[in-house]
């Protein structure tokens, strides 16, 4: 009796698990719907989360089209000396009237200066623009009032590049590459603290689903770094 009555038990406990893990998971899911729900968020980008998030959560998903969060959403909280150098930024590109012409945002590594690909380059191009050019100028300023290492970023859409470049690596590279030669060679930023680096289409800000996202996602960024601060 005892022996049958233990295996029954056995039995009936091996399902339990599964019923556990279902709650956990939907708990997880209502605790990020309520998260969400306390701050203001893109729809769009909600969407896609939550979706990447249940697609998680069933055990599959697309890391491919994962978004890169470094350069946007929410502001992380900085120390003292990192948010003198993200409010120092915004002071001068208010200062330069360039607030529609690009944009500004930071993250735990640094601060990075947004430039859209339509105002330095043709489409398929390295080749920086006349307009490109004349925003250049006004960013030297700003890379030069600060003694940190710059890393100038390139990224592209999903879409083939095509021409001249065989994938979005090669051109995401050689448009960071472009922005490099130009400052240190046309304006004098020290090419010690300056670095070129391309992402080709893999770190997204929005996903590539519509024309303006694509648009949002081909960029340049000139990412100032914070230097790691000492304690005591």
């Amino acid at each position: 009796m005892s022996r049958r009555r233990r295996k029954k038990e056995s039995s009936g406990a091996s399902g339990e698990w599964l019923t556990t893990f279902s709650d956990l998971m939907s708990l997880l899911l209502t605790f990020f719907i309520l998260l969400f729900s306390m701050s203001s968020v893109d729809s769009e980008k909600f969407a896609h989360v939550s979706s990447s998030l249940q697609l998680a959560l069933a055990g599959s998903g697309n890391t491919q089209d994962s978004i890169f969060e470094g350069a946007d959403g929410d502001m992380p909280i900085l120390s003292g000396g990192q948010q003198a150098i993200y409010d120092q930024v915004n002071e001068y590109i208010t200062k330069q009237g360039l607030e529609e012409k690009v944009s500004v945002s930071a993250d735990e590594q640094g601060v990075y200066v947004d430039i859209k690909e339509a105002i330095l380059f043709e489409s398929g191009s390295a080749g920086i623009k006349h307009s490109g050019l004349s925003i250049l100028q006004q960013l030297e300023g700003l890379i030069n009032n600060f003694d940190n290492d710059i890393v100038i970023e390139g990224h592209t859409d999903n879409v083939p590049s095509g021409g001249d470049y065989p994938t979005n690596w090669e051109l995401s590279t050689a448009r960071a590459v472009s922005v490099v030669r130009y400052l240190t060679e046309v304006q004098g930023v020290d090419a010690k603290r300056i670095s070129a680096t391309g992402y080709g289409e893999y770190r997204p800000m929005v996903p590539n689903d519509s024309v303006t996202n694509r648009a949002a996602n081909r960029r340049v960024n000139i990412f100032i770094v914070f230097e790691e601060e000492s304690e005591g």
